[in-house]
């Protein structure tokens, strides 16, 4: 395979509304995500109530809180692979279905291992959901369209935790957890109507021409390790926040619980505003006349640099200035997060960015079981949260050298290995 000669540019041209077929999918994109991180935080939030009733461990608490993670990392690449053999639309369908019955049937259970059996089974569905979402943005929304695209798609999941801790946590104060495991798998399956009927179908490969290429290839690029190792990083970062801010501020800081969830889901709406910011902000810049690979690899820099400073500065720093750290690093992680995926559908296209990216999710998404067991760990040993923090902000600079130096120039590339008709075979 070789890369284009010249970097992909869009000619400077009025900004344009976006078609309507491509603005509802999107929408019911960011839609899915949005459920999906809602679904995937409930038993988070439910935490104390199913630890109390079901008469749980800490230790048997924490095997379920990350039991998720095991087969969402393990079912992604094969979720990439499936996405363009049988069509992204259908498994992301049949992966919603999977998860929305999970969750549904979370409130009924009894037992422990039943709980982990539908943890494994809600990572099963839900890892369908960005190996679809990148080859059906890469398919459906033009090149110059892709940053808001991924933007709008990035507020869906970022807005998710906010709105799925707020809601869930006031329902279960009144109606119990299991009711609103019930309530919320219910809902979740609604999805599937609209996304019947207003969708698109994309054409399977192998059978209009559009054939991708061998999936050792996919491997054997170096911009896919490059966009691995960064969206490992970021998310090492994320994860640590997320799963461990709630302890950090109590614990640390002082916090009640009422001002702790007052400042987290805060940080979550500015990380959702700038998400969608961000990918405004990426197609704008690249429509001034500024090549993709200068645009994206500028705001992951600036990322991850932040990061660094940002996580020092936490921990470090009186609370004011701390939550001011919090906030920029909510804002600068949702500014860059569009570009997360939008860069592997720039340079894998439409015929294997869904295996392209579910490599590249996996690998990002051992940060889900690394970052808080790490971070357990060294708490644990240490009494106070320094290394923690110092922790996840050196490893920003695995994000810097995977973004900025291992990935390639952001461009297309022309595949010229590809699989036969009658599937995509390594």
């Amino acid at each position: 395979m070789t890369y284009k000669a010249e970097e992909h540019r869009v000619v400077q041209e009025p900004l344009k509304r976006m078609p309507t077929p491509a603005v509802r999918l999107v929408a019911l994109l960011a839609t899915a995500l949005f459920i999906s991180y809602v679904d995937r935080g409930n038993v988070a939030t439910a935490a104390p109530l199913i630890e109390e009733q079901l008469h749980l461990s800490s230790a048997q608490l924490g095997i379920l809180l990350s039991s998720f993670f095991v087969t969402y990392v393990l079912a992604m690449v094969p979720a990439g692979w499936l996405a363009e053999r049988y069509g992204a639309h259908r498994v992301l369908a049949a992966g919603i279905t999977i998860w929305s019955i999970a969750t549904l049937l979370t409130g009924f259970v009894s037992s422990f291992p039943a709980l982990i059996a539908l943890r494994l089974l809600l990572g099963v569905g839900e890892s369908a959901t960005f190996p679809c979402l990148s080859k059906l943005i890469a398919s459906g929304v033009e090149s110059h369209r892709v940053g808001v695209a991924n933007g709008v798609v990035s507020f869906g999941y970022l807005f998710g935790p906010a709105v799925g801790t707020l809601a869930g946590g006031y329902l279960m104060a009144y109606f119990g957890w299991r009711p609103v495991f019930i309530l919320f798998g219910t809902l979740s399956l609604l999805w599937l109507w609209p996304w019947s009927r207003v969708v698109v179908h994309e054409p399977e490969l192998g059978h209009d021409g559009q054939v991708g290429p061998r999936f050792v290839e996919i491997l054997k690029q170096r911009g896919l390790w490059g966009t691995a190792l960064g969206n490992f990083s970021e998310n090492y970062t994320f994860y640590f926040i997320l799963t461990w801010l709630p302890e950090y501020l109590v614990r640390a800081r002082g916090f009640s619980l009422q001002t702790m969830a007052n400042v987290a889901s805060t940080a979550y709406l500015i990380n959702a505003a700038a998400a969608f910011l961000g990918g405004w902000i990426s197609d704008a810049w690249i429509r001034s006349g500024r090549s993709a690979n200068v645009v994206y690899k500028t705001i992951m820099a600036l990322n991850h640099i932040a990061a660094i400073g940002c996580m020092i500065g936490m921990v470090s720093l009186p609370i004011r200035y701390s939550l001011a750290c919090l906030f920029v690093y909510e804002a600068m992680m949702g500014l860059a997060a569009p570009g997360t995926f939008a860069i592997a559908q720039t340079v894998a296209g439409p015929t294997a960015s869904a295996r392209w990216v579910g490599v590249q999710n996996m690998c990002g998404n051992l940060a889900g079981i690394f970052a808080p067991a790490i971070t357990g760990f060294l708490v644990g040993a240490t009494g106070h949260f320094g290394m923690a923090f110092a922790l996840a902000g050196l490893v920003n600079l695995l994000g810097i050298a995977g973004w900025v130096f291992i990935l390639p120039k952001i461009v297309p590339i022309q595949w010229t290995q590809v699989g036969n008709p009658d599937g995509i075979e390594a």
